[in-house]
């Protein structure tokens, strides 16, 4: 049984400008079809995992779940994956004095596509630290198909943290091939199962960013880099989190194609306040959507390090 629901979105809103925001979109359970523009995931229902294809029909999306759910959870859900009730405003008001930035405002671009939770961001960043951004697809895809509830049309929900914390260290280096990061997915699932870490607090905490990143740098495996993409992710744009794709991007666009010191990108950005870290990577990325195609998806900041 298939049903379905529409869900109503805000006028500064681009589907295709959100869901290719950064490459969680090749990562599983989102799947992209580009000829049908139409991001599948695997969303938890009460019943189970269910396959949601989401489709924009012009002013609404068009939710296509095979069997039935909880129209509000699932609706919530979408929200909270695609930005629907993020507040840019304060965001397009600098970007359109940039010329370099102006084409966000015009296309409504600037939402980043995040997962249903911030677990599951945690684990998917996690698995692009210190590698190339296909052993991080085959990670995820190894933690989806081994670990995660099966849902309809042979997908998989992403794994819980109880799922995680299931199995053992070495289950993460034979089966995933997660490497040096499988005692930490093991500690950080059954640190989670027990309430030591709470993921999704994150999302509404009160600490203020430079706090707030220092709790999610506890975690083993989040470093600078892990946290300001997380930080992204739950609404702040304080850091720029620099790698090498984001400087080698800078230096071609305002440096003559000339290495520069770190100091000297920040201070480009820097009037952009805590919107920062917005700024540097929707500038980064318009040419994503001048080509119409996105040949190597990469990572909420640029590439895998």
């Amino acid at each position: 049984m298939t049903d379905s629901f529409d869900i109503a979105y805000p006028d500064n809103f681009s589907f295709r400008h959100t869901a290719r925001s950064h490459g969680w979109y090749a990562l599983r359970p989102f799947e992209y079809d580009e000829l049908s523009a139409s991001l599948k995931y695997v969303l938890c229902s009460d019943s189970g995992p269910v396959a949601a294809t989401i489709r924009d029909i012009g002013g609404r999306l068009r939710i296509e779940v095979d069997g039935k759910t909880d129209q509000t959870k699932m609706t919530s859900a979408i929200r909270h994956m695609l930005r629907l009730d993020d507040d840019l405003e304060p965001f397009y008001a600098l970007a359109e004095k940039e010329e370099y930035l102006s084409w966000v405002c015009r296309h409504n671009g600037g939402r980043l596509l995040r997962s249903a939770t911030v677990w599951e961001d945690l684990i998917k960043t996690i698995c692009t630290t210190n590698c190339s951004w296909q052993l991080t697809k085959n990670m995820v895809a190894n933690l989806v198909e081994k670990l995660g509830e099966p849902a309809s049309g042979g997908m998989h929900a992403f794994p819980t943290p109880q799922a995680m914390a299931g199995v053992t260290a070495e289950f993460y280096r034979a089966e995933i091939r997660a490497g040096y990061r499988s005692p930490y997915f093991a500690e950080l699932a059954a640190a989670v199962v027990s309430g030591q870490v709470d993921p999704e607090s994150w999302l509404t905490s009160g600490l203020s960013t430079p706090d707030l990143k220092k709790e999610m740098k506890k975690v083993k495996g989040v470093g600078d880099y892990a946290a300001e993409n997380l930080l992204k992710l739950v609404g702040r744009y304080d850091g720029l989190a620099l790698d090498s794709w984001l400087r080698a991007q800078f230096y071609k666009r305002h440096n003559s194609e000339k290495k520069c010191p770190d100091k000297k990108i920040e201070r480009h950005y820097n009037k952009f306040g805590p919107w920062r870290g917005l700024a540097i990577w929707c500038d980064m990325t318009e040419s994503w959507f001048d080509t119409g195609n996105v040949s190597d998806p990469v990572l909420p900041n640029g590439s895998s390090v």
